[in-house]
C-alpha cells in the first residue's frame, strides 16, 4: 500500500509538470486540481467552491486537465502492458526502456511496440521459417564487398521452398520490407509527410450515375488534409458511406521514397543498393502506405468529431441558457392541422392545469368554436403568454390565436413561437409517460412546449440532446465522445443557473453535481411524502445522500422562502457562518444585509480572510449577497415575425426579416424566418468582416435581423444575409464554401460579446 501511495504521489507530480507545461498553467494549480479530483470532488464543485486551492482556474480549464489526465493515465497503462509484454518476450532492453518510458503520445508508443506485438503470419513469417533473415540484414547493412546473387546462392534449399536465387533475393526483401516498415523514425517520416502535404481526393464511385445529389460538390473534390474543415470531411465521409462517393488520401511518393532512401542509408557504392530501393518501395506501397493513410483517415475523422461535438456542444449551451420567461401561467399549443391544435394550461411552476383541442381547418363553425374555447381557457387562468409551436401549421396557428386576442381585446397576452425540436421524443418517453400516464402524446407534447416558454433549460434536459437538432454530422460523429461533452455541457448549464429543489423535475435534479439518476428520484419521492423540504440541510435526510454529496450539491439547489435566508442563494453551506458573523459585525439581521448594497459596500474583505478562503470566494459570496439567487441568464425577449411571410412562397429577394438562430454550424448559422423551413446565412454573409468560426458572432437562441438573398422553392432553400442591405449583388457573387477557411470552435463566447443580442 506505501508502494502503490508514493507511485501515485510520484505519477500525480509528474503529470502535474507535464501538464503545466502543455496547458501552460501553474503546476500548484494543476496539482491542486489533480488531488481534488482524486477525493472525489465533481468540476462544477471545484470551479465554484476551491478557487483558492486551484487559484481560480474555470470550469474549462478544469475539464480540460480532466480530459488529458484521463489520457495519460491510460498512456500509463498501455505503457505498462507494453513493457510487460515485451518483458515476457524476453526483447526488453534498457534503451528500448527507456524509449518506452520516453513517449508522450498512444501513437509513438504503438510505433514501439509494433516490432514485437503478436501478428498474425506474414510473408516475413515464412520467409524467416525458410532462414532468409541474414540475408535480409546484409541488404539493410550495404555493406561494399559481396553480390546479392552470389549470397543468395547459400539460401537455396528445395526442402525449404527456396528454389533459386530470386526466390531467395524476394524472402529477403520481404523480412526488410517488414523491418522497415515497423521502425518509428520510418513511420514518423510517413505520418508526418501524410499530415503536411496529404489531399483528400473524392469523386463519384465507379460505375454510379453523376447526377446531382447533396454531395455534388464532392464528385471531383481535392483539398489538404491539414486545412479540410471538420464538416466537409465528414460529408465525404458520409457520401462514401451512402455508397455515393469514394475517397483516398493522395501524396506524391517520390518525395518520400527519396526522404526514406536517406533515412535508410542507401550507399549507391554498395552492391545492395539496388535490393535496398527495392525494398524500400515495396515497403512503402504494400506495407507503410496502407497503414499510415488508414491513421491518418483515422486522425482526421477524431479531428473532425472533436470539432463537430465542440459545435454540437456550444449550440446546446447557448439553447440551454436561452432567457426563459419565468414562474407565469402560460399556455402551450402543439399545432394540427387534421387532428386539431392540443392546447395545454400550466401553472407557475410548471403544473398541467387543463387542456382543450382545437379545430382551425374544419369550417367556419369549427374555427369559431375554437375561439370560444381558447377565450374561455384564457378568461379562466389568465396566462401571461401563448406558445406556440413551430412546426406544421405553427404560423397559422399563430395568426388565429393573434387575431382571437385582437378581438377580444388581450393585446397583453403574448404569443410566442417555441422551438419543437425533441417534443414529440420527450411525449413519447417513459419520462413523460411517469409524468402524466393518463394524458395523450400530443397533450404532452403541448405541456411540454409551455414548460419549454417558462424555462428552457428545466424543460429540455428531459431529452436526449441529440433529438434536439442543434449540431452537424451528429450520427457520423464518434457516439460516447458526442455523449460525454453533451451531458457536460448540460451539467455545466444546470448547475450554473441551479436548481430549485422544491419544483425541480428528478431529470433536472440528476444533472446538479453530485446527485445522479438514482439519488434524484429518491429526492423526489421524499418531497412527494414528506412535503417541501425547508432547508438545504434537510436533504441529509434523504436515504442514499451523504455528507460528501450534500457538499457537492448544495450550493447549487436552492430553497426559496425556507428556513434560512441563504438557501436561496448560491452561497454554500459551509460558508453560512461566515456571512453571520458579518451581519453580526454590522450590527443587522443577516436577512436585512442580503441585497442591500449600501451595507455590504461597508464589508471589509481581508478582515474575513483565512485558510481555505480568499479573495476569489470572497468576491463571489459579495455578488451572491447583492444579488441573492439571481438568474445568470439574459432577460427573456422574442422575436417578431412578419404577418405577411407565412410560406416559403411569400418569400423575395430583398426582404427584410427578423428570426432566431436554430442552428450553427463551421459553415454558417440557420435561422427560423417564420415558414416551416430555415434559411441559411453562410459564414461569408454573417458580418461585413472574415469570419472564422461562426459563434465567434452569432449565437442558437439570438434574434436576428436578415435579408432574403435567394429563394428556391423547389428544393427548399433559402439563403439569407446578415449584411443588411447587401442583395444589389448577385446571390453567387459570395465567396463559395469550398475556399472559405474555417476555424475549429474556441471557448463559449459571453451572451454580451454578441453583436446580434442587441437586435
Amino acid at each position: 500500500m506505501i508502494n502503490e501511495a508514493i507511485s501515485m504521489s510520484n505519477n500525480t507530480l509528474d503529470f502535474s509538470v507535464r501538464l503545466a507545461e502543455e496547458l501552460s498553467l501553474p503546476i500548484k494549480s494543476i496539482a491542486a486540481v489533480i488531488k481534488l479530483l482524486n477525493e472525489g470532488n465533481t468540476i462544477p464543485f471545484i470551479a465554484r467552491y476551491r478557487k483558492e486551492a486551484t487559484q481560480n482556474l474555470d470550469e474549462m480549464q478544469i475539464r480540460t486537465i480532466q480530459e488529458r489526465l484521463t489520457y495519460l493515465n491510460e498512456l500509463e497503462e498501455r505503457r505498462q502492458t507494453i513493457l510487460n509484454s515485451i518483458e515476457l518476450q524476453g526483447k526488453l532492453t534498457e534503451t528500448l526502456r527507456q524509449q518506452i518510458q520516453a513517449c508522450a503520445s498512444k501513437t509513438e508508443l504503438e510505433d514501439l511496440y509494433l516490432p514485437y506485438k503478436p501478428k498474425r503470419r506474414t510473408r516475413a513469417t515464412i520467409a524467416r521459417e525458410k532462414g532468409l533473415e541474414p540475408l535480409a540484414l546484409r541488404i539493410l547493412d550495404q555493406p561494399l564487398q559481396g553480390s546479392p546473387e552470389n549470397e543468395a546462392l547459400a539460401f537455396i534449399d528445395a526442402a525449404k521452398g527456396v528454389n533459386d536465387v530470386e526466390e531467395a533475393l524476394s524472402g529477403a526483401r520481404d523480412i526488410a520490407a517488414e523491418m522497415i516498415s515497423e521502425n518509428i523514425d520510418v513511420r514518423t517520416l510517413v505520418r508526418e509527410a501524410f499530415a503536411q502535404d496529404g489531399i483528400v481526393v473524392s469523386k463519384v464511385t465507379d460505375g454510379k450515375d453523376a447526377s446531382p445529389t447533396k454531395f455534388e460538390q464532392y464528385y471531383d473534390f481535392k483539398e489538404k488534409a491539414s486545412t479540410i474543415p471538420s464538416h466537409r470531411y465528414l460529408a465525404i465521409r458520409r457520401g462514401e458511406k451512402e455508397g455515393i462517393l469514394e475517397f483516398h488520401i493522395s501524396i506524391e511518393p517520390e518525395s518520400i521514397l527519396k526522404q526514406l532512401s536517406l533515412l535508410l542509408k542507401v550507399n549507391p557504392r554498395s552492391p545492395f543498393a539496388e535490393q535496398l530501393e527495392k525494398t524500400i518501395g515495396d515497403a512503402y506501397k504494400r506495407l507503410i502506405l496502407p497503414s499510415v493513410e488508414t491513421d491518418v483517415r483515422m486522425e482526421l475523422k477524431l479531428n473532425s468529431d472533436r470539432a463537430a461535438v465542440e459545435i454540437f456542444a456550444e449550440n446546446l449551451r447557448n439553447l440551454l441558457l436561452a432567457p426563459p420567461l419565468g414562474g407565469k401561467v402560460v399556455i402551450g399549443i402543439d399545432p394540427g392541422l387534421r387532428t386539431g391544435c392540443k392546447c395545454a394550461v400550466v401553472d407557475q411552476t410548471g403544473k398541467y392545469l387543463a387542456s382543450e383541442v382545437l379545430y382551425l381547418c374544419q369550417g367556419d363553425q369549427a374555427k369559431k368554436s375554437a375561439q370560444e374555447h381558447l377565450l374561455s381557457l384564457i378568461a379562466k387562468y389568465n396566462p401571461v403568454a401563448i406558445g406556440i409551436g413551430n412546426g406544421t401549421g405553427g404560423r397559422e396557428t399563430e395568426a388565429f390565436v393573434r387575431q382571437c386576442l385582437s378581438e377580444a381585446s388581450l393585446k397583453e397576452v403574448i404569443v410566442i413561437s417555441i422551438s419543437e425540436a425533441g417534443a414529440s421524443v420527450y411525449s413519447a418517453s417513459d419520462i413523460a409517460r411517469e409524468e402524466f400516464p393518463n394524458l395523450d402524446l400530443t397533450v404532452r407534447g403541448a405541456i411540454s412546449i409551455a414548460r419549454r416558454l417558462q424555462d428552457p433549460l428545466a424543460e429540455l434536459v428531459k431529452v436526449d440532446p441529440k433529438a434536439i437538432g442543434v449540431g452537424q454530422y451528429q450520427h457520423d460523429v464518434y457516439q460516447p465522445l458526442l455523449h460525454d461533452k453533451l451531458h457536460e455541457v448540460v451539467e455545466s448549464c444546470v448547475n450554473h443557473v441551479g436548481v430549485e429543489i422544491n419544483t425541480a423535475s428528478a431529470s433536472l435534479l440528476s444533472e446538479v453535481a453530485g446527485i445522479g439518476p438514482t439519488l434524484a428520484v429518491k429526492i423526489v419521492k421524499h418531497r412527494e411524502n414528506n412535503g417541501l423540504f425547508r432547508s438545504r440541510r434537510q436533504l441529509l435526510d434523504v436515504g442514499g445522500l451523504g455528507p460528501k454529496t450534500f457538499e457537492q450539491a448544495a450550493g447549487f439547489l436552492r430553497v426559496r422562502g425556507g428556513e434560512h435566508p441563504l438557501d436561496a442563494s448560491a452561497v454554500h453551506p459551509e460558508r453560512y457562518s461566515l456571512v453571520e458573523r458579518i451581519a453580526e459585525d454590522l450590527n443587522i439581521p443577516l436577512q436585512q444585509l442580503m441585497a442591500n448594497t449600501e451595507l455590504i459596500l461597508r464589508i471589509d474583505p481581508k478582515r474575513y480572510y483565512k485558510e481555505g478562503l480568499g479573495e476569489h470566494t470572497f468576491q463571489d459570496i459579495i455578488a451572491e449577497l447583492k444579488k441573492p439567487g439571481r438568474d445568470p441568464r439574459a432577460a427573456f425577449e422574442s422575436a417578431n415575425f412578419r404577418d405577411d411571410v407565412m410560406a416559403i412562397s411569400d418569400l423575395k429577394t430583398g426582404m427584410k426579416l427578423e428570426g432566431i438562430v436554430t442552428n450553427v454550424t463551421a459553415f454558417g448559422a440557420f435561422v427560423d424566418i417564420g415558414v416551416h423551413q430555415d434559411g441559411l446565412i453562410h459564414v461569408s454573409e454573417l458580418s461585413d468582416r472574415f469570419v472564422k468560426d461562426p459563434n465567434e458572432v452569432v449565437q442558437v437562441g439570438a434574434k436576428i435581423k436578415v435579408e432574403v438573398l435567394h429563394v428556391d422553392v423547389d428544393r427548399k432553400r433559402i439563403s439569407l444575409t446578415a449584411r443588411v442591405g447587401q442583395t444589389s449583388r448577385h446571390p453567387q457573387q459570395r465567396p463559395s464554401d469550398r475556399g472559405i477557411k474555417h476555424a475549429e470552435p474556441k471557448n463559449r463566447p459571453k451572451f454580451n460579446n454578441n453583436p446580434f443580442a442587441a437586435l
